[in-house]
């Protein structure tokens, strides 16, 4: 059963590798954002069974884009994408409703193993 998979990232050559791991596995890409204030209209749109997304981005934070959307939706599943060092960004994103954290550069293996562990 095909997932659909929000992806939020300002940078599109990440969004096109993250697309690539989950196509290739089965799953399906939703929609894709470049902020946090285009995650949560897509969110709301789209009405997708997982999110992926950057912490960190422009306009609204990958941060504040979690709380938007949990606060709309309190079922919502999100995964953060984190560079290394940002361990406080981290625990506060998880303490904020994210189901997992994945980072950066992405392994297609971690990848996949977040997003089975979150949506089956």
């Amino acid at each position: 059963m095909a997932k659909n998979i929000l992806i939020v990232d300002d940078a599109a050559f990440m969004r096109m590798m993250i697309k690539d791991i989950l196509t290739k596995n089965g799953y399906t890409v939703a929609g894709e954002a470049e902020n946090g204030a285009k995650a949560f209209e897509k969110y709301n749109e789209l009405k997708p069974d997982l999110v992926l997304m950057d912490i960190t981005m422009p306009e609204v934070d990958g941060l504040q884009a979690l709380k938007n959307i949990k606060a709309a939706d309190p079922n919502a599943k999100i995964i953060m994408c984190s560079a290394m060092g940002q361990q406080a960004m981290v625990i506060e994103a998880i303490q904020s409703g994210a189901k997992d954290f994945i980072v950066k550069p992405f392994q297609a293996d971690r990848v996949l193993e977040a997003v089975k562990k979150v949506v089956g």
